[in-house]
């Protein structure tokens, strides 16, 4: 077989894949799992990149990790990687962190500082906008640098948190009401003014979708995680089908104390299957924020807040992020797929900027409790992918009350897939 009818074959199998793909998304039951090839077939998994992780809008980090001008860190997007650099006038940018030149990796550290982006292959220069400035001497006097500068991603902050689409178009929907909300809610923590103090990154031998069904539900929580419930209430929220009354006025108690300080805590949702979502929830009376013991993290408070059992404020972004904001640390999670069954999973843990390593806080102890329960779910998540691709699994149901969570991730991934696929 030649080049061209390789060629041909591998356009008419993404074809037929991207077909089939459509077919099982609409033929699924919505409370059963989905059908085998989605979780484990490198041509699904391939088609999951190209209309979800290429088109959707992605949680990549903090805006106070890169505080000054040419500050940088770097995210590696199901291998196109991106680049995310504060400029000279106080905005960041994302671009597609590979040369106009021959396609070299132009940072290939994950966090640094810079004067401008040089590429270190053969040393084209761009500054912190992307524009090219310098490109040798032997580029022929037609060469134009204006028209070789890096490839912009779509890039939008709220709240400190930073967002980037590497889509040709930015989607549509209700995102920019979700940013203007997550602006407001993360207003008391004053995210500016919090630094990171402790990163992990974890690979889980699974699909993604396994590691954000995963969290998406507290069923597997008792057996699983001791160390996660000596502070979590495992209700989603007052509207968990399972919640007491008990923990409904618990949760007026608090709001009450939420509301004279001026914190902003009703349920918000948008899109299907809620896909970005802010609750704030109390933690188990007695506790603080979520280390071992229920006490403080860290000596230093957040922002403008002033009671230590402020609980957390729960964000969900899908696909790929869910975060825990508390008041003295807030901890962010990062979902971002490495292969078919294969993903990488970032923690990272933010304190006050003055905070002092070591006299305020001690990062291993803000660690302990997440570093428990990521590890505890990567068993859970592999042990569930050996089980899937076994040729006696079929999709199962999800329980109502437990997993109402995935049974709305599902929504969103299934309605935003049928969705791209149309306009592809």
């Amino acid at each position: 077989m030649n080049q061209h009818d390789l060629l041909n074959t591998t356009c008419a199998t993404i074809h037929e894949a991207r077909q089939d793909m459509a077919t099982m998304l609409e033929a699924r039951p919505a409370n059963y799992s989905l059908p085998q090839p989605l979780y484990n077939d490198p041509l699904m998994f391939r088609i999951d990149v190209e209309e979800v992780f290429q088109k959707e809008w992605l949680f990549v980090g903090m805006t106070s990790e890169i505080p000054a001008k040419g500050d940088y860190f770097t995210v590696e997007i199901a291998q196109n990687p991106v680049l995310v650099v504060r400029d000279a006038d106080g905005s960041i940018n994302a671009f597609h962190n590979t040369c106009r030149h021959r396609g070299s990796r132009i940072c290939s550290e994950h966090r640094g500082k810079v004067a401008n982006l040089v590429c270190p292959y053969h040393q084209w220069t761009y500054d912190l906008k992307g524009n090219l400035l310098f490109a040798g001497t032997e580029m022929g006097d037609s060469f134009e640098t204006k028209e070789h500068g890096l490839k912009k991603a779509f890039c939008k902050t709220a709240g400190g948190f930073i967002f980037v689409c590497l889509g040709k178009e930015e989607p549509e929907g209700d995102f920019n009401e979700f940013l203007a909300t997550l602006e407001e809610y993360m207003e008391p923590y004053d995210v500016e003014n919090t630094k990171l103090a402790v990163e992990s990154n974890m690979y889980e031998q699974a699909n993604w979708k396994l590691v954000l069904e995963n969290n998406r539900e507290c069923y597997h929580c008792v057996g699983n995680h001791p160390e996660l419930l000596n502070t979590l209430l495992e209700w989603d929220d007052t509207n968990d089908p399972r919640a007491s009354q008990e923990f409904k006025d618990y949760c007026k108690e608090q709001a009450d104390q939420w509301d004279a300080e001026g914190i902003p805590h009703e349920h918000r949702g948008f899109g299907p299957g809620l896909r970005n979502r802010i609750v704030r929830m109390p933690l188990k009376k007695g506790t603080k924020v979520m280390t071992l013991d229920g006490e403080s993290g860290c000596k230093k408070l957040l922002g403008r807040i002033q009671n230590p059992q402020l609980g957390s404020m729960r964000i969900l972004h899908l696909p790929n992020s869910w975060n825990h904001m508390q008041s003295d640390h807030f901890i962010v999670f990062r979902v971002l797929p490495v292969s078919a069954q294969e993903s990488i999973v970032t923690t990272k843990w933010f304190v006050h900027k003055d905070a002092v390593e070591g006299v305020d806080y001690d990062p291993a102890r803000l660690r302990q409790v997440w570093d428990a329960t990521n590890d505890q779910d990567r068993i859970l998540g592999e042990e569930n992918q050996k089980g899937i691709n076994s040729v006696g699994y079929q999709p199962g149901p999800y329980s109502e009350t437990f997993e109402f969570g995935i049974v709305n991730f599902m929504e969103w991934y299934s309605d935003t897939v049928q969705k791209n696929l149309k306009k592809s």
